[in-house]
């Protein structure tokens, strides 16, 4: 559908941001429109997507950010905590796959300590600043959406009978809010307020405020109260308790940290992703297969049968390469070179068979190296079960946070100077564990991604990062400046959904709007990143906008084709710079209906 928005394309040389919630960008616009930069604004979106998205993300989560300053080289900034010391293979013993729910799947609380590091490092304002809008929120109250309402309903039994902080949070007057209805979180603001008192009190100084009020997170007061809620067994959603593996020490030895970005070029363009520790590379192997199978040439043309099947089969053989190779490359050797060498991309090409979609998994061999591929899946699942990354919701009054998956937020944002941020937080949703009720936020689950075979590259081991599936995307010109940052939520789809996006963008699409209302699509037939870790082999999830012709066309070659609701795949955003006149744009995805762009 060449042409169509659903929004106007937002045009201007002042600031932009994009999120997957307006009061997040209006957030950030608020803090360029007061003299920030654009780190500025990326920290007190992020904090504010915490309030008003807490059954996508929150403190106890985690956030990878990519940025590049103006001037300067593109970096990643590591916002994911590491399993605790204790986490070994025995302490799951009797286990085949680590829990999706409770505090025994908790890792370090990545999210706090990574936007202070990127305010004092770049940014401008103080941290009483950045978090004026989050705290304002959590206060006053921020407006309930039905999808925030449906998650509380569902877990309303579990939260009444066995997570009596997350009651007292999401239950107010004994029952779940409707939607619409506005909901507060005063014990989080607390929090806030007492750790801007804390970094104000060491004196005027800006970064000796920002080390203080990383001090009180990561040593001090919240990380004692994490520590004194651990201290005796935490109920999981069943009810049965758990002795949680994260200790206070664990907090105080983990800081966020920045990296280089893992990189390709296509066309005239640099695609920059984080390492293996995030599935963003499987973005940098798509781009790869797609120059080998010249993908990109009739993406222009809508949404054909030809260009959906070779997308889609291309992103099975990467993301059966994630599986197979990614992990924590400070703790295992990940053959990142040769998995974005144009040879391989040449060798595993040669596998997309156009007539036939593939129901196997294929993970490639380098070397003589064998791939690691998952000794059993969990296939014969309804396709609909596992339609997108967004929350699956079971019956009310039987459901466990098992039953909930949580998903994620994004935002991007780029100013006049040509500073530009994206990021992708996570981690910590509602409905992860209990609300510690000190601090007014869970903590989160990320090591349900490791697996308990010592065989994967993404096996459990202390001190280690879970391989995520939180992927934001910045794109460089040959000269370095920087003129895209895209993203969206949505677990093991991020990286099929922008993917499309950026492709068209790549090749020829100016409207960012158009670029991301196209229909979108995805696949389902690899290993679930998350709890019980389910396959669905040939599967191909669709939205109706990419027209019966082609479903049935995809039919035909052996898809097992889910017909999605309409606008129902993906929340994509995105902003964009033009270096040589300054001209900056934004877009946000109009799916969900609360994803937007601000800017002038």
């Amino acid at each position: 559908m060449p042409g169509f928005t659903t929004r106007p394309q937002l045009v201007g040389d002042f600031g932009m941001v994009a999120s997957t919630h307006w009061l997040a960008s209006a957030a950030g616009m608020s803090v360029l429109e007061r003299g920030g930069n654009a780190f500025d604004a990326a920290v007190a979106a992020g904090f504010t997507l915490q309030v008003v998205e807490p059954h996508l993300n929150g403190p106890g989560g985690e956030v990878p950010v990519i940025l590049r300053a103006a001037g300067g080289r593109p970096r990643v900034l590591c916002g994911q905590g590491v399993s605790p010391a204790a986490a070994t293979m025995d302490a799951f013993a009797g286990m085949d796959r680590i829990p999706g729910s409770g505090v025994l799947a908790a890792t370090v609380p990545g999210s706090f300590d990574a936007w202070m590091l990127l305010l004092r490092d770049h940014g401008t304002m103080t941290v009483r600043q950045v978090l004026d809008h989050a705290i304002g929120l959590a206060e006053r109250g921020y407006p309930v959406l039905e999808r925030i309402a449906l998650a509380i309903e569902t877990l309303t039994p579990v939260f009444a009978r066995h997570w009596t902080g997350s009651a007292a949070v999401y239950l107010p007057h004994g029952a779940a809010p409707a939607a619409g209805s506005r909901l507060r979180n005063p014990a989080l603001a607390a929090t806030y307020r007492r750790i801007i008192t804390e970094a104000e009190a060491v004196g005027p100084d800006r970064e000796a405020q920002i080390e203080a009020a990383r001090r009180a997170w990561s040593q001090g007061f919240v990380a004692e109260a994490v520590a004194a809620f651990l201290s005796s067994p935490v109920p999981d959603g069943a009810g049965v308790p758990q002795r949680a593996l994260l200790s206070a020490q664990d907090m105080a030895d983990w800081q966020a940290h920045y990296e280089d970005t893992v990189s390709v070029s296509y066309g005239d363009h640099t695609v920059h992703k984080t390492g293996p520790w995030g599935q963003g590379p499987t973005m940098l192997q798509q781009f790869r297969l797609a120059e080998a199978l010249g993908t990109g040439h009739d993406v222009l043309d809508g949404v054909s049968a030809e260009f959906v099947h070779r997308v889609t089969e291309s992103a099975k053989l990467a993301f059966a390469d994630r599986e197979a190779w990614y992990g924590d490359p400070l703790r295992t050797d990940v053959p990142l070179k040769e998995l974005l060498s144009a040879d391989y991309a040449a060798r595993r090409a040669a596998l997309v068979d156009d007539s036939t979609a593939s129901l196997d998994q294929r993970p490639g061999r380098i070397g003589d190296r064998l791939p690691f591929l998952p000794p059993e899946y969990l296939p014969g699942r309804a396709p609909g079960d596992r339609t997108t990354g967004e929350p699956t919701v079971g019956d009310a009054a039987g459901a466990t946070p098992a039953d909930l998956r949580g998903d994620t937020c994004h935002l991007d944002v780029v100013d006049a100077a040509g500073n530009m941020v994206s990021a992708t937080p996570s981690g910590g949703w509602l409905s992860s564990s209990p609300v510690i009720p000190e601090l007014g936020f869970p903590l989160g689950t990320r090591a349900q991604m490791f697996w308990l075979d010592a065989a994967s590259p993404n096996a459990l081991e202390p001190r280690k990062r879970p391989r995520t599936t939180l992927s934001p995307t910045l794109v460089t010109r040959s000269d370095g400046e920087a003129v895209l940052a895209i993203g969206t939520p949505g677990g093991d789809q991020q990286d099929q959904w922008t993917f499309t996006a950026l492709l068209r963008v790549l090749n020829g699409v100016d409207d960012l709007q158009e670029a991301l209302d196209t229909p979108m699509f995805h696949t389902n037939a690899f290993p679930s990143s998350f709890h019980p870790r389910e396959t669905v082999p040939g599967d191909l999830a669709v939205e109706p906008g990419v027209g019966e012709d082609t479903i049935g066309d995809l039919r035909a070659r052996g898809h097992r084709v889910q017909v999605a609701q309409p606008w129902s795949l993906g929340r994509l955003a995105a902003v964009a710079r033009d270096p040589e006149s300054g001209e900056l744009r934004a877009a946000a995805d109009a799916r969900g209906s609360q994803g937007y762009a601000a800017g002038r």
